[in-house]
């Protein structure tokens, strides 16, 4: 339902709490961000909206250093176009105030193209009884609006449409088993068929929260992407960036070399790889503990936590209960200490070796640091031998 026919009201550009977009079209751009224009479009909106969510996703995005909200909104990052942000959080004007902005992105009076953002899960308003889940504003008949109905009224006129988290992604904790709201991610609920006015599918940021540089990443190159001066980044069939989940968070752990070498941590707080206290890094795609969190620091394996799956579609059911080993660690486990044992003592063997100059062999090493002098034993030394001549074959092949 439109309030298209309905009068309009009437605001001041000049008013700080007159809509965004009303104000926007008096914008003039500064000579700073003119000369890092590159491309057509001088500016481009993006419109955030939020059902089923916590707003850690808000947080996250605040956090975020490549690039920085703020110099995306000060149209600062050469080629790209300024943004508007359009966030009930933020926002400074409110009420009718607020929801102008969805109407005007809805009757096409908007003055550059529009990105939607959704954060949060979207919940089934039929499961609402006599009331509506997550309210915003109204139609000027009084009719009550939900987030719901923008994103239904907004999306098939978007530039693309972002589902940021994994409420928005998949359904996350609120479409956990057992819930009444009836909770689907935002691909669920637009459909397969759904395209944005560019032929764009919805795009998946999942996490919770997600990386708030992964979203800003895959958000710059989509708008170099409306600028014309790159392709459409590569998507998987799910609509994730393929270069940020494309890998598992066991690939990238700083704990995978102990996994490979079958050294488990017994108790938190350990060094060794997570996975028998419970951890799933081996199977999630996720880039968490190669970026991290926040500005290169942090991320779960990193400060000592294990991976419950928080990116992928079967998250949280499928990942409980938290902390409890996985199934599959009895094999992978057991295969891990034979042949990684055998393979951790082989590099000792090795190690050893290196670790002593051509000057040393056969003597005590010079260094007053020992507490004692250790020298490899006959068939350490033999080993040795026998490496060195094949790797001397190996010299001007």
């Amino acid at each position: 339902m439109s309030d298209m026919g309905a009068a309009r009201p009437s605001y001041d550009p000049q008013d700080p709490f007159a809509p965004t977009a009303v104000r926007s079209m008096l914008q003039i751009a500064s000579p700073a961000e003119a000369g890092l224009r590159m491309g057509p479009i001088e500016k481009i909106y993006l419109i955030w909206l939020a059902g089923g969510s916590c707003d850690g996703c808000t947080v996250a995005v605040v956090a975020a250093t490549q690039p920085p909200v703020e110099k995306l909104i000060a149209g600062l990052v050469p080629g790209l176009p300024r943004v508007e942000l359009i966030h009930p959080g933020v926002a400074l004007e409110a009420g009718a105030a607020f929801t102008e902005n969805l109407a005007m992105a809805e009757r096409g009076e908007l003055d550059a193209p529009y990105l939607i953002v959704w954060e949060g899960s979207v919940f089934e308003n039929d499961s609402s009884g006599e009331g509506a889940f997550y309210r915003l504003g109204q139609d000027r008949d009084g009719r009550t609006t939900s987030s719901t109905e923008w994103l239904s009224r907004l999306a098939p006129n978007a530039a693309a449409v972002v589902a940021i988290g994994s409420c928005a992604a998949w359904g996350g904790i609120p479409a956990a088993q057992g819930n009444v709201t009836g909770s689907v991610g935002v691909m669920d609920f637009l459909e397969r068929d759904y395209r944005s006015a560019l032929g764009v599918p919805v795009v998946n940021i999942p996490g919770c929260s997600p990386v708030g540089d992964n979203f800003m990443e895959t958000a710059a190159g989509v708008l170099l992407f409306l600028q014309g001066m790159g392709p459409l980044p590569e998507f998987d069939e799910l609509g994730r960036p393929v270069w940020i989940f494309g890998e598992t968070v066991h690939r990238r752990c700083p704990r995978g070399g102990y996994y490979e070498e079958g050294i488990f941590a017994e108790a938190y707080g350990e060094k060794e790889c997570l996975v028998e206290l419970g951890c799933w890094g081996p199977v999630v795609q996720c880039n968490i503990s190669e970026r991290g969190m926040v500005n290169g620091i942090g991320g779960c394996m990193n400060i000592g936590g294990i991976c419950i799956g928080c990116t992928m579609p079967g998250f949280p059911d499928k990942f409980a209960p938290f902390y409890a080993v996985p199934p599959g660690t009895l094999v992978s486990a057991t295969t891990s200490r034979v042949f990684g044992g055998f393979i951790r003592r082989m590099r000792g063997v090795t190690q050893q070796d290196k670790n002593i100059t051509g000057r040393w062999e056969g003597k005590d090493k010079p260094s007053g640091w020992a507490r004692f002098q250790s020298r490899p034993t006959k068939s350490a030394k033999l080993v040795h031998k026998l490496y060195r001549a094949y790797q001397n074959t190996k010299i001007g092949n």
